[in-house]
């Protein structure tokens, strides 16, 4: 046999198809493959010695999140955390020639022979033609989930959707049933991505045939699972689902729960109460049975309602943020007093977690109840 072959790592790296750049711990960059400055156009000059903060590279997420602070940039937390992304990440980065670059990233930390970490490494590649496709299909779930109601001194809803990918599994709507009452249902269908997003559009046509019964929750939610449960049977899938309806005129707030988290009420004296209905997720059995619960509301009350994504968010130790963390985060903003600030509630929960972002799909609901009530 011949002598054996030696590779340079430096080569190695310049072969690949992936883009791949390395940075120290002060994320100025000190490696930049060929296929960097192919899919970029981005020169190694143009960049190595830059930190990757600096304006060249720009990262935004599909949120238009600016990555390039601390909490957001996730190759800034892989080196903080010591860990790496488990799935591709959708990025933006800012082309040579000005244009947005839609990149599937992967991150990691980079440890020396004594496993201290001394840098991050990410490698990516071009998502242009995947992207265009999600961002249409986005489009069209947006259309789905709606509160474009009139005005109403009485009440005020403000509503803050993240979908973990570009489309989601998350669904809701509110819609006036008539001049006292409101009907709200938020779903959360199992897993995200496309298939997730595709059993919400169905969830938008089931409200519009359903949305007779939106005065009923109970009765709203036992229609809707037996018709999911026709199409989810056999598949693993299903929807952990609230329904809800605020009646102005009998002052209440009638809840019909379908496995969804509970619905914090708060009152304007900063006390608060969980409310809860159980029932099975839809989907799961076409003869569970649903159960509604009546809350009274009052003026200057706060009604909440969130996905598992709210709660479920996992700290270094695995411990979950749970209802009373998700409590704190709201108080130290001044809730119920002030509304929720949604993106700051956002920013809260990824600052809570271990994760180089949210590992769920999160919505978010509030209503409340004004002072002409």
């Amino acid at each position: 046999m011949g002598d054996a072959m030696t590779f340079n790592l430096k080569d190695i790296m310049s072969s690949l198809s992936d883009g791949v750049y390395v940075c120290d711990l002060d994320r100025r960059i000190t490696f930049w493959n060929e296929s960097a400055e192919r899919i970029t156009g981005w020169a190694a000059g143009d960049v190595i010695g830059s930190r990757c903060f600096d304006d060249i590279l720009c990262h935004v997420d599909k949120d238009g999140h600016r990555l390039c602070g601390e909490e957001y940039c996730p190759l800034h937390r892989a080196m903080v955390t010591g860990t790496g992304t488990r799935a591709p990440l959708l990025v933006y980065a800012l082309g040579k020639d000005g244009r947005r670059v839609p990149m599937m990233v992967n991150v990691a930390p980079i440890c020396d022979a004594g496993g201290r970490i001394i840098g991050g490494v990410e490698t990516f590649r071009d998502a242009t033609a995947m992207v265009h496709d999600l961002e249409r299909a986005k489009v069209i779930q947006g259309l789905a989930m709606r509160h474009d109601l009139p005005e109403d001194p009485r009440v005020t809803f403000a509503t803050h959707y993240i979908p973990h990918d570009i489309v989601g599994g998350d669904y809701y709507i509110i819609d006036r049933i008539d001049d006292h009452r409101y009907g709200v249902m938020l779903a959360d269908v199992m897993g995200h991505g496309i298939a997730a997003a595709l059993y919400t559009m169905h969830l938008s046509q089931l409200w519009d045939r359903f949305r007779g019964l939106a005065r009923h929750p109970a009765a709203c939610a036992d229609r809707m699972n037996r018709e999911l449960f026709r199409i989810m049977r056999g598949d693993s899938s299903f929807a952990a689902a609230v329904f809800g309806l605020l009646d102005l005129e009998e002052r209440v707030f009638r809840l019909a729960g379908a496995g969804g988290p509970e619905v914090l009420l708060a009152h304007a004296d900063g006390t608060h109460a969980l409310l809860s209905s159980a029932g099975r997720p839809l989907g799961v059995d076409e003869d569970a049975p649903y159960e509604e619960a009546v809350s009274p509301v009052r003026r200057g009350d706060s009604i909440l309602l969130f996905t598992d994504g709210a709660v479920e968010v996992m700290d270094a130790s695995h411990e979950p943020l749970g209802t009373d963390g998700l409590i704190t985060i709201l108080r130290a903003q001044g809730h119920p007093k002030n509304a929720v600030r949604m993106d700051t509630l956002e920013e809260e929960l990824l600052k809570y977690s271990n994760a180089i972002r949210l590992e769920d799909d999160l919505t978010l609901i509030e209503i409340r109840v004004g002072e002409s009530f």
